[in-house]
This record gives structure tokens, C-alpha cells and sequence, in this order.
């Protein structure tokens, strides 16, 4: 270790990257950080963290216009979006800091700079420093990214300036049908804008369930967003009242506000990582084993730069087992399977598992069970908005593969149903638990009939 300055070097101050470095610390390495941005990450930052106190501000609305139907009497409602965004902006300072604190408590040494790897054991510094790591682990995550360059995609925004507008826009056109699309057509609706939502494909959700991303579709639709799919921007012309969109079908739409959400890219450039020989997948991000590492066996990397499974809470366990294998001698490979996932939409979508579709391809016998009611909440409100439930089971094991929630509180739901799925319960085990009632999440114990089955289920 004397040819070294640090045991392990980290270029990327997200959950990942603040993950493995606290920990790999607490198992005695000497450990440098660093971030050339804000600690923290993009989730902290300026992703999961701020669009989720956005999505509980756009919600007031809704609560406010259904508290007559329970006799209430709301008077007159005002939105401050500057009021918003200097509160948001407040709570993601003390988040910072306190992931600051964290690390300096554990005598992880934070530099606010660019690192660059130079070799297999040198990084340098924008100040032109040079440290020599025994390990060096890249958590640097993914950005934006929007896609093929069209006329006038000078005046698109993307999520990352979404954070940090002046105003709420009246009018507002998002494309994209991923995670971050929905969940911003929400926030927007939510807070007053006038919304539309293009995507290129059939339908919103690429990946989900093909009930959720239809069932969800249809409850924004309800909510006035207007769901334009099988389309794309090709165009975007500023103008006296906004920017003029032009669509692949050249129809035009005149809006405040456009923005991109049409995925993100692992930030792999500028890292130096070709003179250092690491070895970039087809979709590009970095290419690692099950235990994070690189074709080089020094180097590291977890979190979205490695483009798996790109979640805060993956990128946190890739971090943790990094560090338990590097440092703890605790080798610990990451089960990528089974993995909850939400979408912050309005209503929320949780799903844990296999789809419908996956089922079919993958099992020999498969069961559905699925449910779509009337939340007992919109009973008095007169809300027109349904929840709907989905089992998929394996037939001939009756194990309970899959599960497909989108209504209130599905995030909070799925994270406890993930628990069983991971567990290995069954059908029966999900119908011999006592049901509490009333809540929407006993539909889960309740549903007995099948919907439908496939395979040697189907003709018995």
C-alpha cells in the first residue's frame, strides 16, 4: 500500500458512490471522494429525491376539490411555485450536507473536483493533482440524454432544468413515455399546467405490464392530460406566444414550456476510461461482473454508469457489496432478479416481478388474477378514478411471480408485497392471509378467480 495514496478512489458522489465509500471506510480503507457537482447525486439532487416533494405539492389539488364530497368547505386555493421550488431547494441543501457529514465522520476525504483516470492506478484532478489508488470504483451515474438532434432542440429543457424554472409554464408539452415523463406530466397537471404527453411508441411504460401502462393511460387521460402516442417532436420554433411544435405528423402545438424526457446515458465520457482499457457495452455503459468489477481488476463500477438496473436502491446495494467484497473479505454478488420498482405517477404504479407476457415465455403454466375497483375514498368525492390489481402465478408451482398495482399508495404496497414475492410465498399463502379491512390492499388476499391461464392450466 505505501505506493498508494488511498486505498480506494471514488469519482462520483451519488448513493452509490457515497455507499461504498462509507462503508469500504468503516472497514479501514483510506478512502478519497470526488464530485465535481453537488454531493449527493442525481437522486438527492435533482432526481428522485426533489420530483417526489413536487409529486406531494401536485396532489393538493385533488384534496382540496374532494374534501367537499366529505363536507368541507376549502376556501379559495393559491399555488406559489416559487414558494416550491425555495423549499425544495432548502431541503436538498440539508440533505447535502448531511450526506457531507456522513462521509467526513467517517474520515472520507471529499474533493469538489473533476478526477480523470490517467491508468490503472492514477487519477488525476482538475487542479492537475495526481492520486495513486490501490481501487478505484466509478459511481459517476447517467444524464439526459435527448435523443436524435432535431430543428430548435436548443429550446427543450429536460428534467434537470425542471428543478429550477422561474414560473409554472400554462402550457406544456413532455416527450417521452419512461418513468420521468408521467411522473412530470403529473406534477404539471397537478399544479395547473395544461399538459401533453408524446411518445413515440403504442404506449406509455415501455417494459410494464401491458394492463398497467393501459389502465394508467386511461387515468391520465381522465386527469385532462392529453396521451399522444405513436408520435414524436420534430420541431420546436420559438414564437411570440411560447414555441410552436411541430410533430412527425405535422401537427403543431403551441406551448409555454417543452421538455425532454426520452432516457438517460451513463456519464462515461471524458472518464478516461479507454487509456485505461475498461471494456464498454453495446448500450453504453460500463461493462462489470456480477461483483462490480471491470475488465481491468482494479476498477469498479456500480450505479447507473453501469446501465443494469437503474434505481437509486440498486445503485446503493451495488455500492454496499463493492465494498463488503473489496474490503470486508464478505464476496457478495447482487441479485438484479425481483426487483420493486415505482412510478410517482398520478395515480402511482408499483410492480415487483414478471409481467404477464414475461410469465407466458418463461413458465410452462401461468395463472392471472386481476382486479379493478372504485377506491372507497372517491365513494363521496365522485372522483372517477379506479384502482387496479394484478397477480401473476406460476401454475405449477403456485408462487406468486408478479404483481401489478396502480392506484394510491402503490409505491408504499409494492415494497412490502416484494417482501413476500422475494420469500417465495403462493397463491395460497397469499389467500390465507386475513384480509384488513377496508382498505384497497386487501383486493391482494381477496381475489379468488382466475382472469386468465395459459399453458397446461388453460385445457384443465
Amino acid at each position: 500500500m505505501a505506493n498508494h495514496d488511498v486505498d480506494l478512489f471514488v469519482i462520483g458522489a451519488g448513493s452509490g458512490g457515497v455507499r461504498a465509500a462509507r462503508v469500504a471506510a468503516s472497514y479501514g480503507a483510506r478512502v478519497m471522494v470526488a464530485e465535481e457537482y453537488r454531493v449527493g447525486g442525481t437522486c438527492v439532487i435533482r432526481g428522485c429525491v426533489p420530483k417526489k416533494l413536487l409529486v406531494y405539492a401536485s396532489r393538493f389539488s385533488d384534496e382540496f376539490e374532494d374534501a367537499a364530497g366529505y363536507g368541507w368547505t376549502v376556501g379559495e386555493s393559491k399555488f406559489d411555485w416559487g414558494a416550491l421550488i425555495a423549499n425544495k431547494d432548502r431541503e436538498i441543501a440539508r440533505l447535502e450536507a448531511a450526506y457531507t457529514t456522513t462521509l467526513e465522520r467517517h474520515n472520507v476525504q471529499i474533493v469538489k473536483s473533476r478526477a480523470v483516470i490517467e491508468d490503472a492506478h492514477t487519477v488525476r484532478l482538475a487542479t492537475g493533482a495526481r492520486i495513486r489508488a490501490e481501487t478505484i470504483l466509478i459511481a459517476t451515474g447517467a444524464r439526459p440524454h435527448h435523443g436524435t438532434p432535431i430543428a430548435g432542440d436548443n429550446n427543450v429543457i429536460s428534467s434537470n432544468e425542471a428543478f429550477h424554472l422561474k414560473e409554472l409554464p400554462k402550457r406544456i408539452l413532455i416527450q417521452g413515455g419512461g418513468y420521468i415523463a408521467v411522473e412530470f406530466a403529473g406534477i404539471f397537471n397537478g399544479l395547473g399546467s395544461e399538459v401533453t404527453l408524446v411518445y413515440r411508441g403504442e404506449k406509455i411504460l415501455r417494459g410494464f405490464d401491458d394492463d398497467v401502462r393501459e389502465h394508467l393511460t386511461r387515468e391520465l387521460g381522465l386527469r385532462g392530460i392529453k396521451v399522444v402516442t405513436r408520435k414524436t417532436v420534430n420541431a420546436v420554433e420559438e414564437v411570440n406566444n411560447g414555441f410552436d411544435v411541430c410533430l412527425s405528423n405535422n401537427e403543431q402545438i403551441v406551448v409555454d414550456l417543452v421538455m425532454f424526457a426520452t432516457g438517460r446515458r451513463p456519464n462515461i465520457e471524458g472518464l478516461g476510461l479507454e487509456a485505461a482499457g475498461v471494456k464498454i457495452s453495446e448500450r453504453n455503459g460500463i461493462m462489470v461482473d456480477p461483483y462490480s468489477k471491470t475488465s481491468i481488476p482494479n476498477i469498479y463500477a456500480v450505479g447507473d454508469v453501469t446501465d443494469r438496473i437503474n434505481l437509486t436502491p440498486v445503485a446503493i446495494r451495488e455500492g454496499q457489496a463493492f465494498a463488503d467484497t473489496v474490503f470486508g473479505d464478505k464476496p457478495t454478488a447482487v441479485d438484479h432478479s425481483k426487483v420493486p420498482t415505482a412510478v410517482f405517477s398520478e395515480p402511482e404504479v408499483g410492480v415487483v416481478g414478471l409481467t404477464e407476457m414475461q410469465a407466458v415465455e418463461l413458465l410452462g403454466k401461468v395463472d392471472i388474477y386481476k382486479s379493478s375497483f372504485r377506491p372507497m375514498k372517491a365513494t363521496l368525492s365522485a372522483r372517477d378514478t379506479r384502482v387496479f390489481m394484478k397477480l401473476v402465478v406460476d401454475g405449477e408451482t403456485d408462487k406468486v411471480v408478479g404483481c401489478h398495482i396502480v392506484g394510491p399508495d402503490a409505491a408504499e404496497l409494492i415494497q412490502v408485497v416484494a417482501i413476500a414475492i422475494r420469500m417465495g410465498a403462493t397463491k395460497a399463502d397469499f389467500d390465507a392471509t386475513m384480509a384488513v379491512h377496508p382498505t384497497a390492499a386487501e383486493e391482494l388476499v381477496t381475489m379468488r378467480e382466475k382472469a386468465l391461464s395459459y399453458g397446461r392450466a388453460a385445457a384443465e
